[in-house]
C-alpha cells in the first residue's frame, strides 16, 4: 500500500497561511471617568448587586440617598463597606455613591464593599495589588442551596417515624 502525503495547504487554505494575531497589551487601558467624572465598580454577594460611583472628593458616603450609619445599623457591615477604602488609606479622599438592592443587610454591605474594590481599582492600577492581598476584589460566589422536593429544605428531611 502506498502512502500518498496530503497538502493541507491545498484543501485548507487557512492552514498554512501565517496569519497575524494580535497580542494583548501588557497593560491593560486605564479606564476613564463618565461624563460625570465618576468611575463605576459592581459588587454581587448572595442575591444582593451594588452599583457603585466613585468620585476624587471630601469623603462622602451615600447609600441609596442615605448615610452610612443611617443605612447599615451593624458595626461590622459598616466596617466591611469602608474596609477597600481603609486598604488604600483614601477614606477621606472619594465621594462615594452606592445604589444597592436584593438579598439582607450583611449580603448588601458585602456587595458595596466589592463594588467600591472594583470601583478603586478602574481608578488606578496601582491599587490592584493592594486590594487583592486585602482580599477585597474577590467575589465571594457561596449562595443559598435551593430547597429539595421531599424534603423540609435544601439538606433538612422530614422526620422519620418507624411506627
Amino acid at each position: 500500500m502506498a502512502k500518498t502525503k496530503i497538502d493541507n495547504a491545498a484543501i485548507n487554505p487557512t492552514v498554512g497561511a501565517t496569519a497575524k494575531v494580535p497580542q494583548p497589551s501588557q497593560k491593560p487601558a486605564k479606564k476613564k471617568p463618565d461624563k460625570g467624572g465618576f468611575y463605576w465598580g459592581t459588587g454581587r454577594r448572595k442575591s444582593s448587586v451594588a452599583r457603585v460611583r466613585i468620585k476624587p472628593g471630601d469623603g462622602k458616603l451615600l447609600i441609596n440617598k442615605r448615610g452610612l450609619t443611617d443605612y447599615f445599623k451593624r458595626e461590622q457591615d459598616r466596617k466591611a463597606v469602608l474596609a477597600p477604602l481603609a486598604a488604600v488609606d483614601a477614606e477621606k479622599s472619594f465621594d462615594v455613591f452606592i445604589n444597592v438592592n436584593g438579598g439582607g443587610t450583611s449580603g448588601q454591605a458585602g456587595a458595596a464593599s466589592l463594588g467600591i474594590a472594583r470601583a478603586l481599582k478602574s481608578y488606578d492600577e496601582n491599587y490592584i495589588q493592594v486590594l487583592r492581598d486585602g482580599g477585597h476584589l474577590t467575589r465571594d460566589s457561596r449562595m443559598v442551596e435551593r430547597k429539595k422536593p421531599g424534603q423540609r429544605g435544601a439538606r433538612r428531611k422530614f422526620q422519620f417515624s418507624k411506627r
